[in-house]
């Protein structure tokens, strides 16, 4: 049975889903109320301390952060020891005995991540830029606030309390982020040539730093001091008690002023390049190819109906999400608006390439006119 052309519109709704977890959280180009922030450079796992007395333990939750990816799996660790794949913000919460110096992993709270396909809970990230919030606290700040969702403790079951994220990344000219950084210090499953080296700087910045310390009646320091990333509290908030953690990153990367870093495209390609079209140019392609029974072109009337629809149905869903969520305005409401800017000036290449074959082929001699 051959199914009729209309569904051929079908695969294309269906690929919204992913389009939209594809640009959930672009680390290295967010664009709120048309003021745009490359925070690529504070990618990778980040970690912050909570510690609380309670005797005769002492508690200690840790929260890792990575703004740019899920969290990675350690190696050697149980599963249930860690957050489920998908996580961006991951608490787990320790006891350690003073007494024999021993201790346990007591709790694993999923904070925010994406977890569309296993719990249909997206990251769904809401950005603020400081200078425009209606909150007089935010008055004097210059960056932006990034609120992102999808967790729960606990993460399997009907019931479980909703959790949330705010990560506040203050403009500090004089900082790069990194100051302090911690991560997590553990080998990951999949951990690549660049984690390894994050790693080994961050312990050879650190070595020599606990001999000098554990001195009788030194009063205990805060173990985020000095760091760019710090805890600011995490406590039920608003109406239904949702688990809230409060992070502050003072980072030069905040700044309006600050240009985008390591904006250019790899191995010389221009920004132009095939790369930024993705789902449109494959879906034109399919389209466009001839049906491999009858060898007829699929562009019918109908087909071209279909694709119609289904192009105008993608362009305005796009639209609509980059408004909503990024505040986007003129052409960076368009998906792949940068790509879009660039063909007029693409097109005029190409014409004076053309224009220079054809002058060419018209030499006389082989010698050009003088």
């Amino acid at each position: 049975m051959r199914l009729p052309h209309d569904s051929l519109a079908i695969p294309a709704f269906l690929t919204l889903p992913s389009l939209i977890s594809a640009i959930s959280l672009d680390c290295s180009k967010i664009l709120v109320d048309g003021q745009s922030f490359n925070l690529k450079a504070l990618g990778g796992p980040h970690s912050v301390h909570w510690i609380r007395e309670t005797p005769p333990s002492l508690s200690n939750t840790t929260f890792t952060i990575d703004i740019c990816q899920p969290l990675k799996r350690t190696k050697d660790v149980p599963k249930s020891n860690e957050c489920p794949g998908g996580t961006r913000v991951c608490g787990i919460e320790s006891d350690y005995n003073l007494a024999d110096g021993t201790h346990m992993v007591k709790e694993v709270i999923p904070i925010a991540g994406d977890y569309s396909t296993s719990a249909h809970r997206p990251l769904d990230p809401y950005y603020t830029r400081l200078k425009h919030s209606d909150a007089n606290a935010d008055a004097d700040k210059e960056g932006l606030r990034i609120e992102l969702n999808g967790g729960k403790f606990p993460f399997d079951g009907s019931g479980g309390v909703q959790q949330k994220a705010f990560v506040e990344f203050l403009c500090d000219p004089h900082k790069t982020g990194l100051e302090g950084d911690e991560g997590d210090g553990l080998e990951k499953e999949d951990s690549t040539d660049e984690d390894g080296e994050r790693r080994r700087k961050r312990e050879e910045g650190e070595g020599g730093k606990a001999e000098d310390g554990g001195k009788e009646g030194e009063k205990e320091k805060d173990p985020d001091e000095g760091k760019s990333l710090r805890f600011v509290s995490y406590k039920p908030e608003g109406e239904h008690g949702v688990g809230t953690l409060r992070l502050e990153w003072h980072t030069k990367y905040a700044c309006e002023s600050q240009k985008d870093v390591d904006d250019s495209p790899p191995s010389g390609k221009s920004p132009s390049s095939s790369s930024h079209w993705g789902f449109f140019t494959w879906f034109l392609i399919i389209i466009s190819a001839p049906h491999p029974k009858t060898h007829e072109s699929r562009l019918t009337p109908a087909n071209n109906r279909s694709a119609f629809l289904a192009t105008a149905a993608y362009l305005i869903f796009a639209s609509w999400l980059n408004y909503n969520r990024y505040g986007a305005r003129g052409w960076d409401l368009l998906p792949h608006g940068d790509a879009l800017r660039d063909v007029p000036y693409m097109l005029r290449d190409w014409a004076r390439r053309v224009a220079s074959t054809v002058q060419g082929s018209r030499s006389r001699g082989g010698y050009a006119a003088v």
